[in-house]
């Protein structure tokens, strides 16, 4: 009889434990939203992939520490030990894993612009040595516009005269 009542303590004392990693599952994902600006469909994703997660942990500590065997007392359990967990721990362990990934995250982006600055340096060199080969495309540009309106011009005077001509040849006709 006592050893039953050990073991049924022992899996009540899993489940505790199963409920605080449980709350540790869901701060990492609360953690990554807080960190990073997400669309909603990666949140949607996120959703997914934490109830997938959950859902296989807690059927490996069912079949681990009671047989696949359900009682109140390890849903009671795994209660206690989530509620447990966000009244006291979440929020510590939230602030303190987003302000090192705000800092890495910071590090990252500093290294990054170190890196680009003679890239960005190169382009500029670059863009200065195009510039006056840049003017050149563009004036070459408004001239072939302007001889193109000077000749859509020509051309709509030929046709204006050449008009012109047919009515004075019907008109001398008729006359």
């Amino acid at each position: 009889m006592e050893n039953v009542i050990l073991t049924q303590l022992y899996s009540f004392l899993a489940y505790l434990v199963s409920g605080m990693i449980i709350g540790i599952f869901f701060d990492i994902f609360r953690i990554l939203r807080k960190s990073f600006n997400t669309p909603d469909i990666i949140t949607y994703l996120e959703d997914i992939l934490f109830w997938l997660f959950t859902g296989i942990f807690l059927l490996l500590v069912l079949f681990k520490f009671s047989n696949g065997q359900l009682r109140i007392y390890n849903v009671l359990g795994l209660l206690i030990g989530v509620i447990f967990y966000m009244l006291t721990i979440s929020k510590f362990f939230i602030k303190v894993n987003v302000t090192i990934i705000t800092f890495i995250k910071n590090i990252i982006y500093k290294i990054i612009k170190i890196v680009l600055y003679p890239i960005k340096y190169i382009f500029k060199i670059i863009k200065k040595l195009f510039t006056p080969f840049t003017f050149f495309v563009i004036n070459i540009k408004k001239l072939v516009i302007k001889c193109n309106k000077k000749e859509k011009n020509i051309n709509k005077q030929e046709k204006i005269a050449t008009e012109g001509r047919i009515l004075e040849t019907n008109v001398e006709k008729y006359n």
